[in-house]
């Protein structure tokens, strides 16, 4: 079935992703181990190279938007704010994907995306107030100074995160929950260490 295909296209490109890397697969690579007997199958199933990412992200992007904004409610219940609840509401739904089939690949795709020179993204992410992401970053800048704000400092802790999640991933490490519990200090430490007077010297 045409469905059965397109899922052992995406699992593929999962697989490989998380061995080598999304930039270094090609699509023939991503047909020949779904075992696609037509070599033009990602293009059938998803137009082009684009069309498949987007199909991995969709995969995964449910979930890790249903813990996110989970714990987003509960870190907007609190009479005070709290960094390393908001930077655990970041890292948390991410890390889940070390575990979850595919995951492995989700996170090293995403973090390929954030890591090259001009990042590739959805710009629209950041524009739809219903994404988690969007939520988070205005979260974020209430605790920001005007300063981390446009330093980018939001996007620099997205950009760890994933980052080091992917790295994780490669480890072959099975018990993610100290590295999690560190890794949501560091983006914690991240957001909240102030900018300093050189740094500020340099702002135009």
């Amino acid at each position: 079935m045409a469905s059965d295909m397109a899922d052992a296209l995406v699992r593929a490109a999962e697989r490989l992703f998380a061995e080598r890397g999304s930039d270094a697969v090609s699509l023939r690579e991503i047909n020949a181990a779904a075992g696609a007997t037509n070599a033009s199958a990602v293009q059938y199933h998803f137009n082009d190279r684009r069309g498949l990412v987007r199909a991995v992200l969709a995969k995964h992007e449910v979930e890790v938007e249903q813990r996110r904004h989970q714990l987003l409610d509960a870190y907007e219940q609190r009479t005070e704010p709290q960094v390393r609840a908001l930077a655990a509401a970041l890292v948390e739904p991410l890390a889940a994907e070390l575990v979850c089939d595919g995951g492995l690949g989700y996170l090293q795709l995403v973090a390929d995306l954030y890591n090259r020179p001009n990042p590739t993204f959805d710009p629209s992410t950041f524009e739809d107030r219903s994404h988690s992401i969007h939520r988070w970053r205005a979260a974020a800048a209430l605790s920001l100074t005007p300063e981390a704000v446009r330093l980018h400092r939001r996007f620099d802790a997205l950009r760890f995160t994933v980052s080091e999640l992917a790295r994780r991933g490669r480890s072959g490490a099975k018990d993610h929950r100290l590295f999690t519990s560190q890794l949501i200090d560091l983006v914690g430490a991240l957001l909240m260490t102030p900018v300093s007077d050189e740094t500020r010297r340099f702002f135009r």
